[in-house]
């Protein structure tokens, strides 16, 4: 297990290719029909997040728990690369400082002075009990829907009608089966194999839950060797607990 320090590394990922555009308010039209579809139901999936990195000695086993979890309907695995082990020799192609940064600054929203990896949060808080997970939430919970339509995906919150709360939300695009060999750090000479990889990380800013969202995002399906996901996670406004989840697999 690790300490970490802010890490000042900026990185370029798959965000060039990826780009976020948000519409509040009026229905967004596309000429398209949808390619496919998602919808939340009654059950919150529980949301797994753990912060890894390919130069972190003690992180494969996680990697390999996060991995069992594919294919589960109740349960959402993120697995976020953070950069500050790079500093050991291997750089983590995964990793980015923004990743790194929403680590610390859920630590901070938790009183911690520090992060580790690797780190389950489960539902926005710390989980030292992984493989166990806590269990899904229960409704009701806002209605959310995800379409895609060719390289777009949208996703439509429904509105929560005389509601004072502030909404927010992530985007993250996942990518499953990779592989890499390490040639360095505290993992040379290991072949790791890694799924529910976080290809692109994008907030989504606040908004009054009375009105609802509807927001768009260009993603292409990419490599049909590494399997691409899109997920839609909603929270409170200020609170990393998530309130709905949702994933595309197409």
């Amino acid at each position: 297990m690790g300490t970490a320090h802010p890490a000042g590394r900026q990185e370029t990922t798959v965000r060039s290719t990826l780009l976020l555009l948000m519409a509040i308010g009026p229905s967004l039209a596309l000429a398209q029909p949808a390619a496919c579809s998602a919808r939340s139901g009654a059950v919150v999936p529980t949301v797994v997040e753990l912060y890894t990195s390919e130069g972190c000695s003690s992180c494969p086993p996680a990697d390999r728990w996060l991995s069992t979890l594919r294919g589960r309907a109740d349960v959402l695995p993120l697995a976020f690369h953070v950069t500050y082990w790079d500093r050991l020799g291997w750089t983590d192609r995964f990793g980015d400082a923004a990743y790194t940064e929403r680590q610390h600054r859920l630590a901070r929203q938790a009183g911690r002075a520090q992060v580790y990896t690797p780190q389950v949060v489960a539902n926005g808080q710390d989980w030292q009990r992984w493989p166990q997970l806590p269990a899904p939430g229960a409704g009701p919970a806002p209605a959310v829907t995800l379409e895609r339509h060719g390289d777009t995906v949208r996703v439509n919150v429904a509105a929560a009608p005389g509601s004072a709360a502030r909404w927010a939300a992530y985007w993250a695009v996942l990518e499953d089966q990779h592989q890499s060999r390490v040639n360095a750090g505290e993992n040379n000479g290991r072949l790791l194999q890694q799924d529910h990889v976080v290809r692109l990380y994008q907030p989504v800013p606040p908004w009054a839950a009375s009105a609802g969202l509807q927001a768009v995002l260009s993603a292409g399906r990419g490599d049909p060797r590494h399997p691409r996901r899109v997920a839609f996670v909603l929270t409170e406004a200020g609170s990393p607990r998530p309130l709905q989840a949702l994933a595309l697999g197409c």
